[in-house]
């Protein structure tokens, strides 16, 4: 009998450490804009200035440009960039997106295009100016007023 109530318990204790589903927000892919990420610099040094060490090295320089995402939730508008810059995704713009926050970064999924999930960081928040507005007005009148 005390060994039934030991294995309840466990089950019960094992059932309520187990993780909760991981709750998504709903926001929308509002436009798409590539900026300046960094600079691509390539050396031309050749070897008999490497033996030389002549400083005559010819450098070209180039700017990397990064897919940069608004998406604006109910509240808040976000300014992200995929965190694998080596293999970005192109989102599709007007679509809408679930995303939550893991740590220090925005986990994203759009389920039109194969409801993977997919990392970004969080360049800048701005809150809603139209959320604002709706909540500082009151919707029930006071008796006072």
């Amino acid at each position: 009998m005390r060994f039934k109530l030991l294995l309840t318990a466990l089950l019960l204790a094992s059932v309520a450490q187990a993780k909760e589903p991981k709750h998504y927000q709903t926001g929308r892919l509002l436009q798409m804009e590539s900026v300046e990420c960094g600079y691509d610099e390539k050396g031309g040094k050749g070897f008999t200035g490497e033996l030389l060490g002549t400083d005559s090295e010819h450098k070209k320089t180039k700017a990397l440009l990064c897919q940069e995402y608004v998406l604006q939730s109910d509240y808040v508008i976000y300014r992200i960039r995929p965190k694998d810059d080596k293999h970005p995704v192109l989102l599709p713009v007007g679509e809408q997106a679930q995303f939550r926050m893991d740590k220090d970064k925005m986990v994203l999924r759009v389920e039109d295009l194969d409801d993977k999930d997919r990392q970004y960081l969080v360049v800048s928040m701005t809150p809603r100016e139209d959320s604002k507005t709706a909540e500082s007005t009151p919707s029930k009148l006071n008796h006072l007023q």
